[in-house]
């Protein structure tokens, strides 16, 4: 099997417009028949962002219980499983919850590529 390629949406700050601009490809690409999934995407309350994600399939994520908190992570195995042409994975700083496979979310890419 072929690895992927990776495309980065980079922003100089929170708010800039990097979700958006990753929701708009998405859709793009779905236009052209590409086979897209969400990873995981994060609106932060934005509605016209939160309004790019109807259309486009979202694999569950990962439900993670630690210190009595519930946290969601993306389900590498169900992505992969999946095999999407396209995976949008969002916040690539976020710090994955404990017994994750990797620390980082950037470092979770490897897998799906």
């Amino acid at each position: 099997m072929r690895r992927g390629r990776l495309l980065v949406f980079l922003g100089a700050a929170p708010g800039v417009g990097k979700t958006y601009a990753m929701l708009e490809e998405a859709h793009r690409l779905l236009g052209q028949g590409r086979d897209v999934v969400s990873a995981v995407v994060l609106d932060h309350g934005r509605s016209a962002t939160a309004a790019l994600t109807t259309g486009i399939e979202a694999v569950p994520p990962r439900v993670v219980q630690h210190g009595g908190i519930v946290l969601e992570e993306v389900d590498l195995d169900a992505v992969v499983a999946r095999r999407p042409q396209v995976a949008l994975v969002d916040e690539l700083a976020h710090t994955n919850a404990p017994g994750s496979a990797n620390e980082k979310r950037w470092q979770d890419i490897d897998v799906l590529l």
